[in-house]
């Protein structure tokens, strides 16, 4: 399986990474929406995608909006990972097409449990 970690800090970028590596899925890594649609075109075998929503250049939740009018991205599980805790957000995010929300700040055990939801953990 494989992952796109997308989020304008280096330092989560490699906590995810990290944690999704020991899980057993190869990592690509984008530091805003607009880099990561990019990479999307020429990776077009990504199965998860794990989003910021604050970030500059295209934040996670218009991201999530032009992944989603694209059928061909149809089967890729898409989690925001994010600070934004209100319930309204969380709301905007699943119906914009994100299958989980994580909130940052989140420890190994709770990103790998939101990980066996989404049903990509190599068994």
């Amino acid at each position: 399986m494989r992952a796109l970690v997308i989020d304008d800090s280096r330092t989560v970028r490699i906590i995810i990474r990290k944690i999704l590596t020991e899980a057993g899925l190869e990592v690509s890594e984008a530091g805003n929406g607009r880099e990561a649609l990019d990479q999307l075109r020429q990776l077009p075998e990504v199965d998860l995608i794990l989003v910021d929503w604050n970030m500059p250049e295209m934040n996670g939740l218009d991201f999530v909006t032009a992944v989603r009018s694209d059928r061909a991205y149809d089967p890729v599980r898409i989690m925001m990972v994010t600070t934004e805790t209100e319930q309204s957000q969380v709301i905007l995010a699943l119906k914009a097409g994100a299958n989980e929300y994580l909130m940052k700040p989140f420890t190994k055990d709770v990103l790998v449990a939101k990980l066996s939801l989404l049903d990509v953990i190599p068994e």
